[in-house]
């Protein structure tokens, strides 16, 4: 999280800064969590995307108070993650098989009770774009997820809202009896993320799931097949999506600018930012450092 002043501005930004969680996402899901009941009954969790860990920060902190300790997390994103007390931490590709193998190897019955994915793509500003990548993005994390999930599971998957957001939703209620579409108030008004909450995981009898490992062998396999002709028949059909704003009013909203609590002045001119919760493990900068000190030592 940085220091510009938009930052200092958002309420949820110097929240996530004093309450020790490392970005501002964390209250989205607790939002969720306060309007659905997430973990009440969770005892498996798995976070994909997971970097840098706010989501697997709430997640540990619920069940711990849940559970007393009693639960299994595992956290999987490309990019490294800092250790998370509670938290198991794996390095890798959600579409590899590798991955979801050494997924499966840390819950003993295999079955889990919530798969969570807070993933989105480096955006373009192509909104047509982005929304079809993040669109593919949560149809990647849905097919991890019916590897995982046991009958009555819970899906948990950020999307970009736009034209095919209704043809997202008619797939995943081919596995799930409940979908719904939720905003919670920490995400500002002015984007066009929100969530899709998807309770009740049934796999119908006709899906196998499959990481295919070429692009051909998918299409070929996919084209025709019943899951294609019953998204199909949803999709003719008059849909409507449900839609809930998580957090009520009491709520701080997003897109408002709060003063700066007293707390955070050393005098009355000068605001304080408070470091980084968990700074990068490897900054995009590191290597220019490293030149910089080594110029230095052979002037």
């Amino acid at each position: 999280m940085g220091r510009t002043s938009k930052d200092k501005r958002d309420i949820y930004y110097r929240k996530a800064k004093e309450e020790g969680y490392r970005a501002r996402s964390a209250y989205k899901l607790l939002q969720l969590d306060q309007e659905f009941n997430l973990f009440k009954d969770a005892e498996n969790v798995v976070d994909l995307c997971a970097a840098p860990g706010s989501w697997s920060q709430v997640v540990s902190k619920r069940l711990r108070e849940l559970r007393k300790g009693q639960a299994t997390i595992v956290a999987v994103d490309l990019q490294e993650i800092a250790p998370i007390e509670g938290v198991t931490v794996i390095q890798g590709d959600i579409t590899s098989r590798p991955t979801v193998e050494t997924i499966l190897k840390e819950f003993e019955n295999g079955m889990v009770d919530v798969v969570l994915s807070d993933g989105a793509p480096d955006v373009t500003g192509l909104h047509d774009l982005d929304e079809y990548i993040q669109s593919e993005l949560i149809l990647s994390a849905l097919n991890v997820a019916t590897f995982l999930l046991r009958q009555g599971g819970t899906f948990v998957a950020k999307v970009f809202r736009g034209k095919d957001t209704c043809g997202v939703f008619s797939r995943l209620s081919v596995f799930f009896e409940n979908v719904t579409l939720a905003k919670p108030r920490s995400s500002r008004n002015s984007s066009i993320e929100a969530f899709f909450v998807c309770r009740g995981y049934s796999r119908p009898s006709f899906w196998q799931p499959t990481l295919f490992l070429h692009k051909d062998a998918s299409i070929e396999v996919v084209q025709g097949s019943e899951i294609e002709q019953e998204c199909s028949s949803q999709e003719t059909m008059t849909v409507v999506m449900p839609f809930v704003s998580c957090g009520d009013l009491s709520c701080y909203d997003a897109d408002m600018a709060y003063d700066i609590d007293k707390n955070y002045l050393e005098n009355s001119r000068v605001t304080r930012s408070l470091s980084p919760v968990q700074a990068p493990i490897h900054a995009a900068y590191e290597t220019a450092l490293a030149r910089k000190r080594s110029a230095k030592q052979t002037t």
